[in-house]
């Protein structure tokens, strides 16, 4: 799948031509991509956000793996950390109300102490950038190895229909050893930043197509060729995946070009993001009404493609992430 017009580059075709199964292999790619520095920034940020699409129209849940691994890779590299210790890698900077992490220097070194909510994978991963309050006002990142003593992944209790593959819950740090990555604030202050949220609407957009690939199939079937109806719906969800594809490929090369840094590169994520949830959520709705029930209780791929998206997607947090675009473009210079 191309974002753009030109041949897939390097990363896309890794990922294509390896072709996951499941979780475990998808973690193995994630090791394996390491290598050849598909970071976001780099120059071939189009490239990256290709390859995760591409994955995420075959398995979202698949690309929900890979993508926080080479996020955790990016970040290290952003940050100047060259030595990096090999495994699989998540990035856990959630807050929820009566959770916190707190991070104290002692002179054996820095501790993690506290319970942090929404920690996808952790019992099958081996490290995590995982971001901990250093006083009452700021955080700051840190390396932690998930494998040590200091360490409890309970019970996530994940009974999600979607996504049912990658359990997201709490992780208890007690007295954990870790390093901290960059200085207070850097993790949530970075160019980056911007550009990892940008990362994430890459998989939904191919989760998107996944899901929209149904729809296309059933227009070319000789048996609904007057269908007038379903036609509309494909008219539909297609404009709505040009203007998805259009905003990841044009921040692709902004990314790249230096101009999506600082408040320019946060506006230009929100607007990404916001297109492409919105996109999400309506080729989930297009489809569904051009479908019907069949699809969704029968084809077991496609029900888990749908189930899959509709969680996913919820990282944009809808009208709450609307009211901050607003006041971003608000008090911005930017015109319309």
């Amino acid at each position: 799948m191309a974002l753009a017009d030109g041949e897939p580059g390097p990363v896309t075709q890794t990922t294509l031509e390896t072709d996951p199964k499941n979780v475990r292999e998808a973690l193995d790619l994630g090791v394996a991509l390491g290598p050849l520095r598909p970071f976001v920034g780099n120059g071939a940020t189009l490239d990256v956000w290709e390859a995760l699409a591409s994955l995420a129209a075959s398995d979202l849940a698949l690309a929900r793996t890979v993508e926080p691994h080479l996020d955790a890779l990016t970040i290290l590299d952003q940050a100047g950390v060259t030595h990096v210790r090999g495994g699989t890698w998540g990035v856990y900077a959630a807050e929820a109300p009566g959770l916190r992490v707190d991070a104290r220097e002692t002179p054996a070194g820095w501790r993690l102490n506290g319970t942090k909510p929404w920690c996808s994978l952790a019992g099958s991963l081996s490290d995590a950038l995982v971001t901990a309050w250093v006083d009452d006002s700021r955080r700051r990142l840190f390396r932690v190895p998930l494998e040590g003593p200091c360490v409890t992944v309970p019970d996530a209790g994940w009974s999600a229909r979607g996504l049912s593959e990658i359990p997201s819950g709490d992780v208890v740090f007690d007295d954990a050893p870790c390093q901290p990555v960059g200085e207070a604030q850097w993790y949530l202050d970075r160019a980056g930043f911007a550009w990892g949220g940008m990362s994430v609407a890459a998989c939904w957009f191919g989760g998107a197509v996944g899901v929209a690939r149904a729809l296309l199939d059933a227009s070319r079937r000789p048996e609904r060729e007057g269908d007038s109806i379903l036609l509309m719906h494909v008219g539909t969800v297609d404009a709505r995946l040009a203007e998805a594809r259009t905003a990841l490929a044009t921040a692709a090369r902004a990314v790249d070009a230096g101009e999506a840094e600082g408040s320019r590169g946060s506006l230009l994520a929100k607007r990404v993001r916001s297109t492409v949830a919105r996109c999400a959520e309506a080729v989930v709705h297009e489809v569904g009404h051009a479908l019907g029930p069949a699809p969704l209780a029968k084809d077991a791929e496609h029900g888990k493609r749908v189930a899959d998206l509709a969680l996913y997607v919820r990282q944009h947090h809808g009208e709450r992430d609307d009211l901050s675009l607003g006041r971003t473009v608000r008090d911005s210079d930017d015109t319309w």
